[in-house]
Parts: structure tokens; sequence; C-alpha cells
């Protein structure tokens, strides 16, 4: 027998029970904002060339356009074209920027958790300093948002092998770490059940842009025919969910920001056939629904 996370059961596509998102529609999509910040000088980060020894000025510089320039951008851009965001967000942006929090606060945007830095990775913590950067997290949000999150996103989406029941045992409803499927999932812990929603590794600019090297325009075809062809398969009556992953320092450059708006343009056209939403509202109707018809563990 192959080793098992045991967190939940094998549901063959196939075999799913048909359910409805909010008007009707079969596709949810939701866009998951990244706002991360990195410590200087050490740690973890996404970078545009190879780094050399520390500092990486490079990179750093290049990661904090985002939160400088590009993030105000793309909030100028959702206003646009009309798109709520789930914000994924580092902690310590409260203290780094907190004007770009309360920008997102302002357009009503949810607030999710995603550790306190993305210099840093959970999974290589003992339990109780993984509990500890949680709790660290959790806590900063609570008191500037007024209410904890109900939704994690693990940074560098790095699990130990506690991490749902962590979360679970911290007050979360969902998490965004599992691609493992196109619709919500039930996942096992010893506390209790966690809502696995889908997230993107692949319609993602991070794995798209810095690790294939996708170039602008490709990025944004990829977002079009990923909805496109969702569209086509929720005639099978069974509900989907996209989400797009945008980090700022990434989709924030000028030129990939004018090809996203190209794609957020196509999407919001759409509207009446589609759901665009938010992680957390998600979670919400999943909830609401009849038991058994949301497969896991």
């Amino acid at each position: 027998m192959l080793p098992t996370h045991d967190r939940y059961d094998y549901h063959a596509w196939p075999d799913r029970p048909s359910y409805a998102w909010p008007g009707g529609a079969r596709l949810a999509v939701y866009l998951g904002v990244n706002l991360e910040h990195f410590a200087f000088g050490e740690g973890l980060g996404a970078e545009l060339a190879p780094g050399g020894p520390h500092p990486d000025v490079l990179n750093f510089a290049w990661r904090d356009y985002g939160n400088r320039v590009g993030a105000w951008r793309l909030i100028e851009l959702l206003e646009e074209t009309r798109f709520p965001a789930t914000v994924l967000l580092n902690s310590a942006m409260y203290d780094y920027a907190p004007g770009l929090v309360a920008a997102h606060r302002a357009r009503g945007d949810e607030i999710a958790g995603h550790g306190r830095t993305n210099s840093e990775r959970q999974s290589t913590l003992p339990e109780a300093e993984e509990h500890a950067l949680i709790a660290d997290s959790t806590a900063a949000i609570a008191t500037h948002e007024g209410a904890a999150p109900r939704g994690w996103l693990s940074p560098w989406i790095a699990e130990s092998r506690v991490t749902p029941d962590l979360l679970v045992e911290a007050g979360y409803g969902y998490s965004l770490n599992w691609c493992a499927d196109d619709a919500p999932v039930w996942k096992r812990t010893r506390a209790g059940r966690l809502l696995a929603i889908p997230y993107p590794q692949e319609v993602n600019d991070i794995p798209a842009i810095a690790a294939r090297k996708d170039g602008a325009a490709q990025f944004a075809d990829m977002i079009i025919d990923d909805f496109e062809e969702r569209l086509h398969q929720v005639a099978d009556g069974k509900p989907q969910v996209m989400g797009i992953a945008l980090h700022p320092y990434l989709v924030g450059q000028p030129y990939r920001l004018r090809q996203l708006r190209r794609a957020l343009l196509h999407l919001s056209a759409r509207r009446d056939v589609v759901w665009v939403t938010t992680a957390g509202a998600v979670y919400d109707h999943v909830r609401s629904l009849p038991a058994g018809l949301v497969p896991g563990g």
C-alpha cells in the first residue's frame, strides 16, 4: 500500500452530483490577488533573474515594485472591470504598506491569510512554530479588519503534515493550498472539516511567467482559453471554480497589465452566465448546500 494523506476520498468527475452557484451559474470565477512583503537580505523570494549573494537588490526591488506601483495599477484595473478580489495577504503588509491594504478594504475585497511573509515556509517549521505563524498572521488580520479571516493560502503553498489540522483549530473554514480538483472538496482534519477551494497552479502568473517564461499576451490568452473551455465543460451540469492567481510585481508591469485588461474585459462580458465572486463567497455557498453534494472526506 502506498502512503496516503487520508484527507479526502477519491471521487471520479463523471460521478459527481450536479448543483448550481447563485443565479443558476455553473462556473464561479474569482481573482486571488497576492500582496506579499519580503525580508531584505535574507529568506525566500521569487526571482526575475538568478539571484546572487544577499543582499539580492535586483530581485528585492523588482518584487517591491509590486507594492509601490503595480498593486495600485491593479486596483485601478479591478475598478475598471468591476472585479472583486480575494486578497491573499502577508500580514507584514500591515506594517509595510497599510494604505494598500486599506485600499482593498475600501473596495470590500475579501482578506484571506497568506502567512506573515513569503520569505518563509511554514512546512519547514516544528508544529509549535507553525502554530505561532498561523496565529500571528490571523491575529494581525483580525485586529485590522475587525474579523478573523476564513481562508488561507500558505506562503509558497507549502504545507506540513499537520497544516490542515492547525488551520481548522485556528478557526479557518477553507484552504486554497490543494489544486487537485475543479470544484470544492471537503477535507478531513483532526478538528473537523476544511473546504479545499480550487486555486490555480496553471492560470497563475508565477508558474506561467516566472517559471515557464510565458509572455504577457500568452498569459492573457491562457486566462481566456481556460474560461471558454470551462464554459463549454459545465454544460455537463457539474459546477466548477476558476481561480486566477495574480501577483502585482508580475501583472502590475505596464505591458502585462494591458494584456490582463484584455482578459478581464473578455470575462466581464459574460457575467450573464458566470458567477464573478470571491473565494469566501464560494465557501459560504458550499456550506449552504445539502449534505452529500460536495465530495471529500
